[in-house]
């Protein structure tokens, strides 16, 4: 055995310590792990890891709306962590409804010290470190919890897609988000949806129907999912418009009404002729089980449970309790975290990850959509590096 590929095993041995992987010197691991593909050590690079970040701004190639809200950019920060000279990145994504900012997600960074622990491959301990600064914040904890994700694929040579053994050929197709606009610019938006299989329709105002019909001008035939955004405020109307929704070419319905109404959400989910899926209800590990019976489904989206190490237990847990999964992303994440989350698809029954293809100045490149599929770009870590300027 090679030099290169003895110290690469032991770094996989590591990882296995933390409870990452299950068996360092398999022939399974041995098969996913490339020393030729982990980054060179750079000279003078430091023993300890190093946290950096700064705050950044994605712009929306059209102004994005949602039931109640529209907006033309979203608020990021983003994040390095360097040791021994190899950079992993990630990055927290604040649209206003999940209560974080730029500020408290900075102030929350400035609380970290992963110099304390000896090297990357102590992952569960740094995370679970991570998780207990504070009860909220997930958003800013998945910025370390992506970031170290890379940073470990990356001294591995492999991404996490195979580390978890996934067959990234599995992966779905995702769909493309058109948000609530008017009828010329949602026209426009369909047109631009061309190459994608699915798309995606924000609902919950007073023009709906208006809406979707403009859609069905351009698409007659395509299939759609709608996410509501807790827009349809009772449950009657909610189920009314799921059986119009259903006449008129949808598969499933997202988050039809208030995320904590969960006796009014299994009322209507015995009785829709479509799956539904929990978004704003669904956050983090603790609330799946909960929500067995209230909905189908659920949507984990990393900037809600913070970051890969949770989403990875949710699709094992609801896979045990029977529910189909979506995997989400927040609108004008870059490809950095939606190369992340594209990780998890080849496990998964929808997907919803576009927040890149939104935006017009995303700093990285990663996971592509070909013919509508979601496609890994064969970088170790979390799949994307910083674009060529």
């Amino acid at each position: 055995m090679d030099t290169n590929r003895r110290d690469f095993l032991k770094k996989a041995a590591l990882v296995t310590g933390a409870g990452i992987l299950a068996t360092a010197a398999s022939p399974a691991l041995a098969s996913v792990v490339s020393p030729s593909k982990a980054p060179a050590i750079k000279k003078g690079g430091s023993k300890k890891m190093k946290l950096t970040y700064k705050p950044f701004e994605t712009k929306f190639i059209h102004a994005f709306g949602v039931s109640g809200s529209t907006r033309s950019f979203t608020p990021l920060v983003l994040v390095q962590i360097e040791y021994d000279g190899i950079i992993g990145y990630g990055e927290a994504v604040m649209p206003p409804y999940l209560g974080e900012s730029q500020a408290s997600v900075l102030e929350f960074l400035k609380k970290v010290n992963l110099e304390q622990f000896s090297n990357p491959f102590e992952l569960d301990d740094i995370l679970t470190y991570v998780d207990g600064i504070a009860a909220y914040n997930a958003a800013a904890k998945a910025s370390i919890d992506i970031a170290l994700h890379d940073l470990v694929g990356k001294m591995l040579g492999a991404k996490w897609c195979d580390i978890w053994g996934y067959t990234a050929s599995k992966a779905p197709s995702t769909s493309y988000t058109i948000g609530i606009d008017t009828p010329e610019v949602v026209r426009q938006k369909t047109r631009e949806a061309a190459p994608y299989s699915i798309i995606k329709v924000k609902l919950g105002g007073p023009e709906d129907k208006k809406l979707v019909e403009t859609i069905r001008e351009i698409e007659p035939t395509k299939p759609l999912c709608v996410d509501a955004n807790q827009g349809w405020k009772d449950k009657s109307y909610a189920l009314d418009m799921i059986y119009w929704c259903k006449e008129h070419g949808f598969i499933f319905v997202e988050q039809p009404i208030g995320k904590y109404n969960l006796d009014d959400m299994a009322w209507i989910t015995e009785r829709s002729p479509l799956p539904t899926v929990a978004d704003e209800s669904c956050q983090r590990l603790s609330d799946v089980a909960k929500l067995q019976g209230a909905f189908s489904a659920i949507n984990i989206k990393l900037m809600k449970c913070t970051g890969l190490r949770e989403a990875h237990k949710m699709v094992d847990l609801a896979r045990a309790l029977g529910m189909k999964i979506m995997l989400g992303c927040m609108s004008g994440e870059t490809s950095v975290a939606i190369s992340a989350a594209a990780q998890l698809s080849p496990a998964i029954d929808w997907a919803d990850l576009d927040g890149n293809l939104l935006i017009n100045n995303d700093p990285f490149e990663g996971m592509k959509i070909v013919n509508g599929k979601i496609t890994l770009a064969d970088y170790p870590g979390v799949g994307a590096v910083p674009r060529k300027k």
